[in-house]
């Protein structure tokens, strides 16, 4: 009985790695889209009391994942100045993004950030080349305009600038920039990133919160909830992209903000005028012609790999 079960068991095939990473990215994208919804319970409590809880909480969950797996001495890390900067850097603007967006929820306006993240990956190129002396292609160009099109029909339109799109953009443009620069494991740098942003968030509740502030009741778990609901999705998108392609994470990331856009229109009852629906179309445009641009590209590089086993091995003369 014993060995028919085991034979089974071994039997049972295992799900393949690329299968895992794309459920692991659409895991993470869900729990980030969705996110909103959490945060739209915590309206009540001022977004950077819910911040400075938000980047305790993240702390304690992603310490206490680097000891489970004995890695807290990569910290040790920082003791480089160079390494310590970057770090900064992207706590600093990673801290911005999360309060634009958490303010975002509180105020009403998830249509914009929803926005903000589905430009994203076109600011990313921007950034690309003018940090790195990456060329845009032709393509990326056009996606590129296109968005700044979808920008300008939005203010000519409604006569205000979509400052939270534009700067959730910017914030994660220049967060992803960062982190390319940094020379660490993803875990062990966020957790710096959350450590280095723990004494502001600890003053802020000091000095700028009353009493114990929100922090009392059903109100309280919530607060503490936001570490894990922090973590746990940036350590699927690590699973995700050791297993997939960028073009592939990139894809699969769109869910996130359409995620957003539908919890904004159909549970927030955000209003959705005629600019925002051309504005919308010509950004998933570029999305569309960003991605077939990328994916085109994907498939030349494998019939390239494929090709070249092909070839006969060059000639080495006897040793």
């Amino acid at each position: 009985m014993g060995r028919r079960g085991t034979t089974g068991a071994a039997a049972r095939p295992a799900l393949p790695e690329a299968a895992i990473g794309i459920l692991a990215m659409i895991a993470a994208c869900a729990i980030w889209g969705l996110s909103a919804i959490y945060y739209k319970f915590l309206a009540d409590v001022p977004p950077p009391e819910v911040l400075a809880h938000r980047t305790l909480w993240s702390a304690v969950f992603f310490v206490a994942i680097l000891w489970s797996r004995g890695r807290l001495g990569a910290l040790s890390e920082l003791r480089r100045p160079r390494l310590a900067a970057l770090i900064a850097g992207a706590a600093v603007v990673i801290g911005l993004n999360w309060l634009i967006f958490i303010s975002a929820v509180h105020t009403g306006h998830v249509v914009q950030s929803s926005l903000g993240y589905y430009i994203f990956p076109l600011v990313s190129v921007g950034f690309g080349a003018l940090l790195y002396g990456e060329r845009p292609s032709r393509g990326q160009k056009v996606a590129i305009a296109l968005a700044g099109v979808a920008v300008a029909v939005l203010i000519l339109g409604i006569g205000v600038w979509p400052w939270i799109s534009l700067a959730l953009a910017v914030t994660f443009g220049l967060y992803g920039a960062a982190k390319k620069a940094i020379a660490l494991g993803a875990m062990t740098s966020v957790t710096a990133e959350v450590l280095i942003l723990s004494p502001v968030a600890i003053a802020w509740l000091w000095l700028a919160v009353p009493g114990v502030g929100a922090f009392h009741g059903g109100t309280a778990l919530l607060l503490v909830l936001t570490g894990p609901l922090t973590g746990v999705p940036l350590m699927l998108f690590s699973m995700a992209s050791r297993r997939l392609s960028m073009a592939s994470v990139g894809l699969i990331g769109y869910l996130n903000p359409t995620l957003q856009f539908l919890c904004a229109t159909i549970f927030f009852g955000e209003a959705f005028t005629p600019w925002h629906a051309i504005a919308f179309a010509l950004t998933w445009t570029a999305l569309a012609l960003f991605s077939g641009e990328a994916l085109a590209r994907r498939s030349v590089r494998r019939k390239a790999a494929r090709a070249a086993p092909s070839s006969p091995p060059p000639h080495r003369e006897p040793t």
